[in-house]
């Protein structure tokens, strides 16, 4: 375990694979932690360094008082690129972290040559329902929630599986003030102009049952970059990366090598 103190939030991270491989730099989902990309990664060809982390307020990281704005995420990021020196990387983003992805292509693209945006959007739902989430859940925990946020992380087959439970609780054991916090910088974030800027190589992943962030919602955010690709996952919901990781893992795969990052 690897803790970088950047000026006011400790991030936790990991670095696996060739440590002078081209840099793939992952993003994970809100209310996750780092492990969500554990059997993508066991499937990723060699030669490649993989690097991940715990946004604030979630995982092993600080939990910095909220609530957060996108900003502040994208900070936190660059700071430990800079920490760790990385440069044209190639950044995998799910959900909030495919948000954190636009927003640091936007600001440094010395640091990300290249955009993997699974199941996520330039904007993602409305403040007024992530007001009200928040709400719910700071009066009753994450709990009551748990089992409609599964419906939305995960197709009908994996809910029926032992394996579900597990996310289950990961969620529920999220601290109340990380999760809000990172739901409200969600609710004040809107990349659809800045993103529609963005000249690079991208990818978007989206998976057929995802009830978070369907899959035209997906593409009309890739499509915002030209010559971007999509890639759609049937039988998926939100974290295609659990439910299907050997496909993930091929799609991540073969964007790599198509636009020479391996």
């Amino acid at each position: 375990m690897h803790i970088a103190n950047l000026d006011g939030v400790s991030l936790h991270y990991r670095v696996d694979g060739d440590p002078d491989g081209a840099p793939v730099l992952f993003a994970n989902s809100l209310g996750t932690d780092l492990r969500l990309w554990d059997s993508t990664l066991a499937l990723m060809p060699k030669g490649l360094k993989f690097i991940r982390y715990d946004k604030r307020g979630h995982g092993l990281s600080s939990m910095p008082p909220g609530p957060y704005s996108m900003g502040a995420l994208v900070t936190d990021v660059e700071r430990l690129c800079d920490h760790l020196n990385l440069r044209d990387c190639v950044m995998v983003g799910l959900s909030i972290g495919g948000m954190i992805a636009q927003g640091l292509a936007v600001k440094r693209l010395d640091i990300v040559r290249g955009l993997v945006l699974s199941n996520t959007a330039a904007k993602i739902g409305t403040p007024e329902m992530w007001n009200e989430r928040n709400a719910a859940i700071q009066s009753g925990g994450i709990e009551p929630l748990a089992d409609g946020v599964m419906e939305r992380w995960f197709g009908k087959a994996f809910r029926a599986t032992p394996e579900m439970a597990l996310w289950r609780a990961m969620l529920v054991r999220q601290p109340v003030e990380g999760y809000t916090g990172c739901s409200a910088a969600i609710a004040g974030t809107d990349f659809y102009t800045p993103t529609s800027g963005l000249r690079l190589p991208a990818l978007g992943i989206a998976g057929d049952q995802d009830g978070s962030t369907p899959p035209d919602l997906v593409r009309e955010t890739v499509n915002l970059i030209p010559g971007s690709r999509f890639h759609l996952i049937r039988g998926a919901g939100h974290l295609p990366c659990v439910e299907n990781p050997v496909e993930y893992a091929q799609t991540l795969t073969t964007f790599l090598k198509e636009i020479g990052h391996v």
